[in-house]
């Protein structure tokens, strides 16, 4: 399988990116090669030509980057040489079968949106991050992809989340949760409420409501909500993590004896920045659009961009996107044979 990488997008491209790229090359990840989507004079930089071809990865020309702070759809219709609209290209075109960016997330989801297209059955693409609890890991989702959001799109998102933590994280039977501003059936606003009814109505294994300090305590498998809340609450656990860290160094060199115990605690401490670190997780997928697609922090570091090849990886091989179009195919027509209501989930004209 092929990946192509936007070598131009995030904070610290293309050099992060580039040595993201020979890790996983050197880790046999993408055995039909990874392609680096950028200024070839700029890769060179980290990458010569020799160890390129040894390792199975080449190069593919763009020579414009839409940035974090320009529009996305802007970006596009004025950069058509975009190295995040080149390397979209070569997935709609067959020659990638994955594209990983850290680059402006709107503008690869607008890629995405604008020559992928959607699954059959999805309305709207949704970012499923992987988020760290007490006793492993769940999945929000959506973490910023769709902002504004009907009850039908968040009932797609529960399904395309179970898809991924059934198939690529391997959980049995995943629970699915509604987030809410509380636990009891009726809390919340319209879109909540009504999503509440027609999670209900499907064989998605839904549990209720569950609330923002649930997102770390394992109560359910998959999270689903708006992607403006999701950004939100994804950037305030990064906050808080952050804050955390701090507070940590800050109070470990206030004394000897502090910084003694610190020592002592070195691996509870290594324990958890592993747990919490996003590179560790790599990128997080963009599903609903018909093809793969892992979107990075725009921070990635090397290891990180890594990862997220391993993930768009994982993707492949375990067919995501099939089991997604499977999932709502199965799960349109026993809602349809139970009740014939055209306000039931996936009959909603986007």
């Amino acid at each position: 399988m092929s990946i192509a990488i936007d070598a131009m997008g995030g904070d610290y491209a293309p050099k992060q990116i580039v040595e993201g790229a020979i890790l996983a090359a050197q880790e046999g990840i993408g055995d039909r090669g990874l392609i680096l989507v950028g200024d070839p004079k700029r890769i060179h930089e980290f990458l010569d030509p020799q160890k390129a071809k040894d390792l199975n990865i080449v190069i593919h020309p763009a020579y414009e980057v839409i940035h974090m702070h320009e529009s996305p759809v802007a970006g596009l219709r004025r950069k058509k040489d975009a190295s995040i609209a080149r390397a979209v290209e070569l997935v709609k075109k067959g020659q990638a079968d994955a594209v990983v960016s850290a680059g402006n997330t709107g503008a690869c989801v607008a890629a995405t949106k604008l020559k992928l297209r959607f699954l059959k059955g999805i309305d709207r693409p949704a970012i499923a991050t992987i988020m760290p609890n007490l006793f492993g890991t769940n999945i929000l989702i959506d973490a910023g992809a769709t902002v504004d959001c009907n009850p039908e799109h968040l009932v797609q998102f529960a399904l395309m989340g179970m898809v991924y933590a059934k198939y690529v994280l391997k959980k049995e039977n995943p629970s699915i949760g509604l987030l809410n501003v509380g636990e009891e059936e009726g809390k919340g606003n319209d879109l909540t409420k009504l999503t509440f009814k027609m999670l209900r109505k499907t064989s998605l294994n839904f549990v209720g409501n569950v609330e923002g300090r649930d997102v770390f305590r394992n109560v359910a498998d998959v999270i689903v909500t708006d992607g403006f809340v999701g950004n939100v609450a994804l950037k305030a656990a990064e906050g808080g993590v952050r804050l955390i860290q701090n507070v940590l160094k800050q109070e470990v060199t206030k004394s000897w004896l502090s910084k003694f115990a610190a020592v002592m605690m070195k691996k509870a401490f290594d324990g958890l920045k592993k747990r919490v670190d996003y590179a560790e997780y790599g990128g997080a997928p963009l599903l609903g659009i018909d093809g793969i697609c892992i979107i990075c922090h725009g921070r990635s570091n090397a290891k990180a961009i890594k990862n997220a090849i391993r993930v768009a990886e994982e993707f492949i091989q375990n067919k995501v996107n099939r089991h997604i179009e499977d999932e709502v195919d199965r799960v349109q027509r026993a809602l349809h044979a139970d009740q014939q209501d055209s306000s039931l989930p996936f009959n909603v004209k986007a």
